[in-house]
């Protein structure tokens, strides 16, 4: 790790020396000179970080190197700090004047850089030689990584270890219709051995989804919070609209047991508590739970056998043993052969030797030999694989006295995989620690922040690869290695949208970071009476890195003392209302990374921002209107702008000036419902902008046209004031052949001024894979076409909103040969009767259909949709009977009917053993969701069960 820190120096003081040549003239020979005694300490770190383990009597020599490191960031970064101060740091980006010219500012820099190439110079003369090797994970480059960018289509694999016979005994135990309270079915075993896993598959099967009314699955983890807990359980069983979920969420815990105890009552219910620890937090959540209909039940996973004979003494918990010798040689195998490795050594006698002896100290737990099997699968020769065995037997990895002994095996296996990363993946890795256990991790957030660490450098990129897909190969690379779980993907169904980290791992994570100096988590305790007050007091001697969890979601949340070293300040909540206060700005001058949020009515944010010049990374989040100042024109390395509010947000146009911006977002409700918006109507400095939303554009930006020659822009979000300025406008942007995801917003009334649309340049558009239409779209009578005729074929996700048209899209839109997400949203659609003609649709796998008011008839022919999987039909009120086609899709997993009228939903009751007239169309369906948001009332269906909600 300490290599990676040196090496992260380097690539800074290099890129300066590039970039600020006249800046440093006077002392660049000593910069220059520190930064090769820096070089040369990084490849005796190549060698260490492999031997550190194994001699102790270098871990001093390798933590001084590392602080040093930082210390020649903290001089030249305060150096620029002076500069700016003086002469405004806008000259400094580019040009530097003679500022620095004058005898007592060279002076001093010049002495700090020459007392830190001292030190190291000292530590070198006493360190040993040591051989330094250019093979093995360790040593890899970056410039290898960009020879390997790819696309992945790195899809989450089923065990290959059967669990039939467990799923069965737990699915025979939830499904046995006891008639008593509180009646818990356990899976209890070691973190790691797959309790989560087997609890997922029985959750999900198809059985259990038709045996009980509903269902809902919390994760408790070691801090367990009751109102939390209570909160995500009832949202799931209600399934409330947006307006009732904010209603809901600002109840206290008492009402919101009330409430879920009401809610469940009368319902057969299966609720997952997963990874339980305390006895105690079962007993504060056991009074939300009634008996409910006969049969209900709650799933435990736990680690401790007395929580779950302390839950329910009549159940027998159900162990959840290791896996057999054999059953381990086989997962291993399945993860260490690849199929692409046919070569037969690679199944040789002298390999399966090797790993049996390696996986029966895995202790059966599936957690740690999937990792081994990541490990050994990037090493190709037997060679390698003794290197491993001898490591995992006879090394002694640093790291495992601080975590759990009970977990010797995984430890172990985990800290032999952490120490086995290429330098430039630790510091991603460890960066993980900063997110709340089970955490959804956002990969676009996560990738932003690894580069506005300068994990990725703008030495690692070049013009033809963005930093922004290094970082997504950086995450394929921990993917592949069974430190990240792919959580969810995005709608090409290729890409992660987002991911996450088993506890263990980020166990390590949290450990190693901590160790190294690296990054440190503050969990602060609430002010005794002082409403919800909490206080943290920031001293020199913390990490240049901190994460706050306030773990509480109503806090007034004040940042105290000095941090002058202070680099990344992160403050991690979900669906904040957090009223928070810096007490000056002055005082962490050196932070890269600052995300914050504060639920106030309304925001001028501080001035004081402006003293952060070294910001790259700023997220803010407003419960109210949010104005920024002036000041935010100070911040010229600023890679990412991200604002949210749910009300107005005023940004100045110096932000057209920020030479590094990468990523410009504005969301919130105002955004993209309202014509306002960030006017753009003059270039950006920077030629690197990769993600733009929302921005308003008129003809001033037509007049303008080199406004939008912008090389690498890939997400482009734009609201139109004129219908006449689309056409032109678009034209303009044919030539963005980076651009994948469009959003276009156009006027919400029929009655506008709005001309009719032609969106005939959207053809021309062949790489654009995701579209949004809200508003509009005027169709012209003269005209033969569809107003949707131009769209282009390259399209995977289209979203219609609020698009009034009159005219059946289908006709258009199932001949898309890529089209598998569609959404018709809020009168997207208003005519009478849709068709889907028979082969149209061929990939389309997602379809969703609301508040098409006045659709009555919708035909759906035989061979249509071959691929769908999800359709969602909502507050379509005059669609009365359910479709005849639905029976044709086979392959339909999921119908969700929400605000739909009686007569539609009674024809598909069940009771008793009536079957409702309609019921054949749906039989084939596994899930069945039916829901009325308008009154709060509905009820929840799984095949031949309809439950009241």
């Amino acid at each position: 790790m300490a290599e990676a820190i040196v090496s992260l120096a380097v690539e800074r003081i290099l890129d300066l020396l590039i970039h600020e040549a006249v800046f440093l003239k006077d002392v660049k020979d000593q910069v220059e000179s520190l930064n090769d005694e820096l070089k040369r300490m990084q490849c005796f770190l190549k060698d260490a970080d492999r031997k550190l383990e194994q001699d102790a009597r270098l871990q001093n020599r390798v933590s001084e190197i590392r602080d040093l490191a930082y210390d020649a960031e903290d001089v030249i970064d305060s150096f620029i700090l002076k500069a700016a101060h003086q002469r405004g740091f806008h000259r400094i980006i580019k040009r530097f004047t003679s500022i620095f010219t004058k005898p007592c500012h060279l002076q001093k820099v010049g002495v700090q850089v020459k007392a830190i190439q001292t030190k190291l110079q000292n530590i070198s003369k006493n360190l040993p030689a040591y051989e330094i090797s250019g093979d093995g994970e360790g040593s890899s480059s970056i410039i290898k990584v960009q020879q390997r960018l790819r696309t992945y289509s790195h899809v989450e694999e089923e065990d290959v270890v059967s669990l039939e016979d467990r799923i069965k005994y737990v699915m025979t135990m939830l499904m046995t219709e006891e008639d008593r309270p509180h009646a818990v079915v356990s899976i209890v075993g070691m973190g790691g051995i797959g309790k989560t896993t087997l609890a997922r598959k029985v959750y999900n099967h198809v059985d259990v989804r038709r045996h009980f009314d509903c269902f809902a699955w919390v994760y408790i983890s070691q801090q367990c919070k009751p109102r939390e807990v209570l909160l995500i359980v009832l949202i799931k069983v209600l399934s409330p609209s947006k307006d009732e979920k904010e209603l809901i969420e600002k109840l206290d815990e008492s009402k919101l047991m009330k409430r879920l105890f009401d809610a469940l009552k009368e319902k057969r219910y299966l609720v997952v508590l997963d990874d339980i620890w305390r006895s105690e937090d079962w007993d504060i959540l056991k009074p939300a739970f009634p008996r409910g209909r006969k049969g209900s039940k709650i799933l435990f996973t736990t680690r401790n056998r007395n929580v779950a004979l302390h839950a329910d003494p009549c159940n027998t918990p159900m162990e959840h043993s290791p896996l057999t010798d054999d059953e381990s040689w086989i997962l291993l195998s399945s993860k260490a052969f690849p199929l692409n490795k046919t070569d037969s050594h690679f199944r040789s006698e002298e390999f399966e030797k090797l790993g049996r002896e390696m996986v029966k100290k895995c202790g059966g737990l599936p957690l740690a030999i999937i990792v081994l099997g990541s490990l050994l699968a990037r090493k190709q020769s037997l060679d390698d694989w003794e290197t491993v065995h001898r490591n995992f037997f006879h090394g002694h990895l640093k790291g495992l006295q601080q975590l759990d002994h009970q977990y010797g095996a995984v430890n172990r296996i985990l800290v032999l995989s952490y120490n086995d990363l290429p330098y430039h993946l630790k510091p991603c890795f460890l960066y993980l620690a900063h997110y709340p256990e089970d955490w959804e991790i956002s990969k676009k957030e996560l990738i932003r922040l690894w580069i506005a660490e300068g994990f990725i450098s703008p030495l690692s990129g070049s013009e033809e690869i963005l930093m922004e897909d290094v970082g997504e190969q950086f995450l394929e690379e921990l993917i592949d290695r069974s430190l990240v779980q792919v959580w969810r993907r995005d709608y090409s169904g290729t890409k992660v949208k987002t991911c996450g980290i088993h506890d263990l791992l980020r166990n390590l994570c949290v450990g190693k970071a901590e160790e190294e100096n690296f990054f440190k988590v503050i969990q602060p305790s609430l002010i005794e009476n002082s409403e919800n007050s909490v206080d943290v007091t920031l001293v020199t001697s913390m990490p240049r890195r901190l994460a706050i969890h306030p773990g509480e979601r109503y806090v007034h949340f004040h940042l105290k003392g000095e941090h002058p070293q202070l680099r990344s300040l992160l403050l991690i909540q979900e669906e904040l209302l957090i009223k928070f206060h810096i007490s000056n700005f002055k005082n962490f001058k050196l932070l890269r990374v600052l995300k914050l949020a504060w639920m106030v009515r309304k925001w001028h944010v501080s001035g004081e921002i402006g003293n952060l010049r070294h910001l790259r990374y700023l997220r803010l989040k407003c419960g109210g209107e949010m104005i920024l100042p002036g000041a935010i024109g100070k911040l010229k390395n600023l890679h990412t702008l991200y604002f949210r509010s749910v009300s107005r947000i005023v940004v100045p146009n110096v932000v057209f000036k920020l030479e590094r911006l990468r990523q410009f977002v504005i969301k919130g409700d105002g955004y993209p419902w309202t014509k306002s918006g960030f006017p753009w109507w003059q270039s950006f400095s920077s030629k690197n902008i990769e993600t733009l939303k929302y921005m308003s554009v008129d003809k001033k930006l037509i007049e303008n046209n080199e406004a939008l020659r912008l090389s690498h822009i890939q997400c482009l979000g734009i609201i139109f004031k004129s219908s006449e300025d689309v056409k032109s406008i678009l034209l303009l942007m044919i030539k963005l052949d980076c651009l994948r995801s469009l959003s276009m917003n156009l006027s919400l009334e029929k009655s506008s001024s709005f001309s009719y649309l032609d969106l005939e340049p959207l053809l021309q558009f062949g790489h654009l894979s995701k579209l949004k239409l809200v508003g509009h779209l005027k169709e012209d009578p003269h005209q033969s076409h569809h107003v949707l005729k131009f769209l282009p074929e390259s399209i995977v996700k289209l979203t219609l909103e609020c698009s009034t048209m009159t005219q059946d899209p289908m006709e258009v839109l199932e001949n898309l040969p890529c089209l598998t997400i569609l959404n018709l949203l809020s009168f997207a659609y208003e005519g009478r009767k849709l068709i889907c003609s028979a082969n149209g649709f061929r990939q389309l796998e997602a379809f969703g259909l609301n508040k098409a008011t006045n659709l009555e008839e919708w035909e759906i022919q035989e061979g249509a949709m071959p691929r769908l999987r999800s359709l969602s039909l909502s507050l379509n009120f005059k669609l009365e009977r359910l479709l005849e086609g639905l029976r044709y899709i086979t392959t339909l997993q999921t119908l969700i009917l929400s605000a739909m009228p009686s007569s539609l939903t009674k024809r598909i009751e069940v009771i008793g053993e009536k079957e409702g007239e309609d019921f054949y169309k749906v039989r084939h369906i596994p899930s069945i969701q039916i829901s009325d948001r308008i009154t709060g009332w509905g009820y929840f269906y799984v095949n031949s069960k309809i439950t009241h909600l």
